[in-house]
């Protein structure tokens, strides 16, 4: 068995969400998942079939954002991974439950617009997803000043009242 770190290739701006499935159904039903979360949604995705034709299935609703989710799936390219890029300005808060609640979605990974590494298992069957590396290490603990950053925040992006 080998080891691999792919990087996730996004705009600054944009948020990924990086999961495991079982069913070419997926590709279809988690394009139906989000544009019933979230109408006008910017996005695109890629989901790597694992036997069959094991192609890489993709769709979305912008063609910049569909390429780069098929882009993500090929670098990483391990059995029944899907790349959901959200176009900027779309948040995992509001369709990741949607996302989750998709019949043939196992696992979620990871939701985020950090910088992304993904580790990667290579077998002589193919390759699988160990886990991913979400951002950066913690730089210390949060303080009375900090809380009131996050508090603040919260409430002037509308997520808290």
């Amino acid at each position: 068995m080998e080891f691999d770190l792919v990087t996730v290739v996004k705009p600054e701006a944009c948020n990924v969400i990086l999961g495991q499935s079982h069913f070419i159904k997926t590709v279809e039903d988690l394009h139906e998942a989000l544009v019933g979360a979230v109408p006008g949604i910017r996005f695109g995705l890629a989901f790597c079939e694992a036997s069959g034709h094991c192609l890489i299935r993709s769709s979305g609703t912008d063609e910049a954002l569909v390429a780069l989710a098929v882009q993500n799936a090929e670098a990483l390219a391990a059995g029944h991974l899907f790349v959901i890029v959200l176009g900027e300005g779309y948040y995992p808060v509001n369709v990741l439950k949607a996302v989750q609640a998709t019949p043939e979605v196992c696992r979620v990974f990871c939701a985020t617009a950090n910088p992304l590494q993904v580790v990667i298992a290579q077998t002589e069957q193919g390759r699988g997803v160990m886990g991913v590396i979400d951002g950066s290490s913690p730089q210390g603990v949060e303080g009375p000043e900090d809380m009131r950053w996050r508090h603040d925040l919260l409430r002037t992006i509308g997520y808290k009242l």
